[in-house]
């Protein structure tokens, strides 16, 4: 198993774990043979499914059982732009990243690479996150403010806002709030939250992140995506039909991997806090986490929930010119079929 990661200098002053070199990507690759697999991630407890399946080798288990072997390659990137652009460059073979970029991407591609969902990494609230006392609600930001979210406009984070000024200003006025929002890692824009003292005054976060910049007094939340949309899955993998087509035993054992991660993690929270730990080296409290995981809104599943109504409202706004007929357009159905929303 190989890694890369990009890294950049990081306010480990917090210690709220690691950042990256902005805008870097792995160097594109030409097709390969079955048994190997590239996957990208981001930061945060939302991608702790590929954390257990990186730490007991599920995929390499999977693979040999389908009679290969299989090299798996763990990359690390921020925001929804730079995964998509590694996977249409064919640097990578499995992004993880939020709805808004799959939603972005399979419209994209329909016809040419035809980018699907491999499954979801569960149901997570967001948090959008300020550190202005005046700010109460998304109606009270002002051109003084800046609000960090992993890829402006495309992040599922930046869709979530663009969710929230339609129903407070109608959808003509789905963006009112882009021209308030900034590309930055979470853990950078965690550390600046909590540090204060810049134009940076909000951030749509994840968990840890969020749950971390909130044990600062001065921190309070905004807005919740599950008040904006109802409990969802935000998060999800997602691939071209070509790598599903071409390398059917590795696809199948990828599959099955982060089947058995999402019954191991939702089965022992414990476990599973020990895992990210280990996987992540996280600067958290074990306790911390554990009970960050123990929120009866997180739920560690591969089934996609709710999220359709982005879907919708992506394409009423005119973000993208597709309208899918339900989720199944946009993700993979396999022997296994989801049952999804």
């Amino acid at each position: 198993m190989s890694t890369r990661i990009a890294f950049a200098p990081l306010a480990a002053a917090i210690g709220l774990g690691f950042s990256l070199l902005a805008g870097s990507l792995v160097a594109p690759a030409s097709a390969h043979a079955e048994g190997e697999i590239r996957i990208a991630e981001q930061f945060g407890i939302v991608y702790l499914l590929l954390n257990v399946v990186r730490d007991q080798q599920l995929i390499e288990k999977h693979g040999k059982e389908e009679g290969i072997d299989i090299k798996v390659d763990w990359t690390q990137l921020s925001g929804g732009a730079a995964v998509n652009d590694a996977l249409l460059s064919g640097s990578i073979d499995i992004a993880g990243a939020g709805v808004g970029p799959l939603l972005t991407v399979w419209d994209r591609t329909r016809g040419k690479q035809n980018v699907k969902a491999v499954a979801s990494l569960g149901n997570f609230p967001y948090y959008l996150l300020s550190n202005n006392p005046n700010v109460k609600t998304i109606a009270d930001f002002t051109e003084k403010d800046r609000i960090a979210v992993p890829a402006v406009g495309v992040s599922v984070q930046s869709r979530f806002l663009q969710f929230a000024a339609a129903k407070q200003w109608g959808d003509k006025d789905f963006n009112r709030l882009d021209k308030y929002t900034l590309a930055v890692p979470h853990p950078d824009a965690t550390a600046a939250l909590i540090a204060g003292g810049t134009e940076l005054t909000g951030h749509f976060s994840n968990p840890p992140f969020q749950d971390q910049a909130l044990q600062n007094p001065n921190v309070h939340v905004v807005l919740n995506s599950y008040d904006v949309l109802g409990p969802n899955s935000p998060t999800v993998l997602f691939a071209t039909e070509k790598f599903r087509d071409q390398n059917p035993k590795t696809y199948k054992a990828f599959v099955e991997a982060l089947t058995e991660a999402a019954e191991f993690a939702q089965k022992d929270k414990g476990a599973a806090a020990d895992t990210y730990l280990r996987v992540t080296k996280a600067k958290i409290d074990r306790a911390t986490l554990l009970k960050i995981i123990d929120n009866p809104q997180i739920e560690f599943t591969v089934t996609p929930k709710n999220t359709y109504p982005l879907a919708e409202f992506l394409y009423r706004v005119g973000a993208i010119k597709h309208k899918p007929a339900s989720w199944e357009d946009y993700f993979f159905q396999d022997a296994k079929p989801l049952q999804g929303s």
